[in-house]
């Protein structure tokens, strides 16, 4: 049997303590504890479907262990917007028709919001190369790249952040 461990980080502004099993996965831990939005897919890294944002960095929480979560702060899509009033990524999302099955949208999200942070205003190919590693079989692209131009042309004409 194995011996499970303590763990704390900051998940989604809010500083939490977990026991974990020394060979789990960020993914698996965060969906045991609630946060259903983040969602199995390759469990190589490839899908994107598992997507959070690790110290300001999009990562693929299946690849990492949730013993590196350790003193980190980790953003899940329930941690973004407020309440009842979605995120501007989210909102141009559907706003632009972009969301169809929905699965990739979480981890599509927080892929931007990633972008966004680090590069306000990023041109289309920026975001199609920054955007790469999330799948979606659903929309073929296109209006997720609007949904992106979008949300950069607001940040160039002052729109919120």
């Amino acid at each position: 049997m194995m011996k499970m461990k303590k763990i704390s980080f900051t998940l989604n502004g809010v500083e939490k303590e977990f026991e974990i099993d020394p060979n789990e996965r960020l993914l698996a831990l965060l969906r045991r504890n609630g946060y259903k939005g983040t969602k199995y897919g390759c469990l190589e890294g490839a899908c994107g479907a598992c997507t959070v944002i690790m110290d300001g960095k999009a990562v693929a929480s299946c690849l990492v262990f949730a013993f590196q979560a350790q003193g980190r702060s980790i953003v899940t899509i329930e941690g973004l917007g407020d309440g009842p009033e979605l995120h501007e990524i989210q909102q141009a999302l559907i706003d632009e028709g972009a969301v169809q099955c929905g699965y990739c949208t979480p981890g599509m999200v927080l892929s931007a919001k990633a972008m966004f942070d680090e590069n306000p205003t990023p041109d289309e190919e920026t975001i199609k190369v920054q955007m790469d590693g999330n799948l979606c079989r659903c929309t073929g692209y296109e209006k997720i790249w609007s949904a992106m131009k979008k949300v950069s042309a607001s940040h160039r004409n002052g729109g919120k952040r």
